[in-house]
């Protein structure tokens, strides 16, 4: 419990920490940010009035900082980040949860099919040391994943989206669809979830594999190992609940830190395939200037990141004798 509780804490000043950069972002760029975007096309001589209204929306004004600060924070308790330019006149929190959906979707998904599915693959090679899963799988899973993501992403959208027509080409459903329940609603997500997904998923995979069969081939090795053997225990019983359960615990930490970065780690994927996810919407931010925006979607990164992680130490005091009895 007090080990949970050191990193609640811990959790927590980062969390002030990164919700206190991101208010001194916009006021630390070269210039007014407001001037900026306002005279960004001609260089006329503004309009005082409307890069008053301008900071307004930014929740910039001539304020004393500390002042400005203690109602950045109250805004940001309430999740109110302003409002979009690009998206204006909608609310920073309306337009991030309509991306929220599709990259915790999209995430979520290849991250734990690629986990599952890795560690089997480990699992499985160091079991059978030599054989042909140990020899072939791994080695080409690495070779895959040496690839940038967005290589893959281009070459799969190519031939397999664009060539063969095998797979939806953009978007994260048909447009011709009305969103609802039906199972035509359902399968136009999927298809159109599969391509994207297929590559987070062959990138990452080899990682995965690697990482469990080293750790595994170590494990197997241990005196608890050959006890269990010469307890008559059955093989599966003990390659998944003595080996691989101990093995798993290094990986269960890149796990949670893998879902944390779901929301900022397939930016250039969403792009590719025009998946209207979070990360689509930050390269839209960036490329608009929408500073709202863009600060609401940092700050939501950084809090799922904090959040997964905490998530994870909870599962390890209950994987972990050691760090439980702490």
């Amino acid at each position: 419990m007090k080990y949970l509780l050191r990193r609640l804490g811990f959790y927590i000043l980062a969390l002030w920490a990164s919700i206190t950069i991101n208010f001194f972002l916009p006021r630390l760029l070269p210039g007014d940010p407001a001037g900026t975007i306002l005279g960004g096309a001609g260089g006329a001589t503004l309009d005082p009035e409307q890069v008053k209204a301008l900071k307004e929306a930014l929740g910039l004004s001539d304020a004393p900082l500390p002042e400005q600060y203690l109602t950045y924070l109250t805004h940001v308790l309430r999740f109110d980040f302003g409002t979009s330019f690009s998206f204006f006149p909608a609310p920073v929190s309306t337009v991030i949860g309509t991306g929220l959906i599709w990259t915790l979707l999209l995430g979520t998904t290849s991250v734990i099919l690629s986990f599952i599915f890795g560690n089997l693959i480990g699992i499985f090679g160091s079991w059978r040391r030599g054989g042909v899963v140990d020899t072939f799988v791994p080695p080409l899973l690495i070779f895959i994943g040496a690839f940038p993501p967005f290589f893959l992403a281009l070459v799969a959208f190519y031939f397999l989206g664009t060539q063969l027509n095998w797979f939806p080409s953009g978007h994260a459903y048909s447009d011709n669809l009305i969103p609802g329940y039906s199972l035509e609603f359902v399968g136009s997500i999927i298809a159109h979830l599969a391509l994207p997904a297929l590559v987070l998923i062959l990138v990452s995979m080899g990682s995965w594999a690697l990482g469990m069969r080293n750790v595994m081939v170590g494990v197997l090795a241990e005196d608890y190992i050959t006890m269990a053997e010469a307890k008559g225990l059955s093989q599966r019983r003990i390659m998944f609940m003595y080996a691989a359960r101990n093995a798993m615990l290094p990986g269960i930490t890149s796990f949670g830190i893998a879902l944390g970065f779901v929301l900022s780690g397939q930016i250039l994927i969403e792009q590719i395939f025009s998946y209207p996810g979070l990360g689509f919407l930050l390269i839209r931010a960036v490329s608009s200037l929408d500073y709202p925006l863009m600060q609401g979607l940092f700050l939501m990164i950084t809090l799922a990141v904090l959040i997964a992680n905490f998530i994870v130490d909870i599962f390890y005091t209950r994987l972990d004798p050691r760090v439980r009895a702490e």
